[in-house]
């Protein structure tokens, strides 16, 4: 396993995530893929207050010897916080179900401009934050994100973050947040942690035959999958890539990647390749849906066009 400092505070993170929103079905196998991971390097576990299935899993896992190995990040999803004391009552239940006495990785969950934030900076969220931390309840705080670059600029800039993540991966480069934000944020010393690298595997299953051609006629073989987390991993701003690993083919394939990928490291004809399938993709994908479910109701009323298939 590779891994990456974080320039805050030199923590070794691996450069693979365990993104915990699709385990599998069965808790037995998302026990021993979970165990599978940290035996094999794996320390950072991404997961959250509205995933309580997901917390209460991970919990009960590393609560039997794995806790002291890993860093565990969740999050507060700001829209459930009405006043002060639901930021405890959210907190502590998070806690409970992971089985811990700190988070090491506190997430705003899904900030989408300042506006959020300034409304809970107005009902004591920063009191909160600095007892928290005082008490080593949170270790480190930051911010996830979805929405616009310029937005995600001034939310860099309107609290001392250690920390954020946004939404990166080749076919949205320039979207959202995109490079430019990482950049942004890299520039100013916070690590970058990158969700939905797959876009919710819509850049792996399914594709158009002509992509399949592209990553059949190139000179290394490697899966689609590969190809889309080494042009991850190439961004040296990057510090964390999650991946919401479900099968065990699936942490293993990952892991041997993360475990040989170098920042810089792509040739002209590796970016060439990339160009040719984000054409094809863009001609195709007329709504870029990952499946988060975090826009719902779906303002392409996705869910409709579903229920009538």
């Amino acid at each position: 396993m590779k891994y990456r400092i974080n320039p805050k505070n030199g923590d070794k993170l691996s450069a693979l995530g365990f993104g915990c929103m699709r385990f599998a079905k069965d808790e037995k196998e998302v026990e021993n893929q979970i165990i599978y991971a940290i035996e094999n390097g794996v320390n950072y576990f991404d997961t959250a207050y509205i995933y309580p299935k997901s917390e209460a899993i991970l919990g009960r896992v590393l609560a039997k010897g794995y806790r002291d190995r890993v860093k565990i990040a969740t999050k507060m999803p700001p829209y459930l916080i009405k006043k002060y004391e639901d930021l405890d009552k959210i907190f502590n239940a998070e806690l409970e179900r992971l089985q811990t006495d700190h988070i090491d990785y506190y997430f705003m969950h899904m900030l989408t401009d300042v506006n959020i934030w300034t409304r809970l900076v107005e009902l004591g969220i920063l009191k909160w934050i600095e007892e928290k931390k005082q008490a080593g309840q949170i270790i480190n705080i930051g911010f996830s994100y979805h929405g616009g670059r310029d937005e995600f600029i001034k939310l860099v800039d309107v609290y001392d973050w250690e920390f954020c993540m946004i939404q990166f991966n080749f076919l949205d480069e320039h979207k959202q947040a995109g490079k430019e934000g990482l950049e942004y944020a890299a520039a100013k010393g916070l690590p970058v942690m990158i969700m939905e690298p797959l876009r919710g595997g819509k850049l792996v299953t399914n594709l158009p035959k002509a992509v399949y051609k592209v990553w059949d006629n190139a000179d290394v073989k490697r899966s689609p999958a590969e190809w889309a987390f080494r042009w991850i991993w190439n961004h040296p701003e990057v510090t964390v890539v999650l991946s919401g690993m479900n099968s065990q083919a699936m942490v293993e394939e990952n892991i041997k990647v993360a475990s040989e990928m170098e920042a810089n490291s792509f040739t002209a004809a590796d970016f060439e390749l990339f160009k040719h399938v984000t054409q094809i993709l863009s001609d195709k994908i007329k709504i870029p849906c990952t499946g988060c479910n975090y826009c719902m109701p779906c303002p392409n009323r996705l869910q409709l066009l579903h229920a009538m298939s």
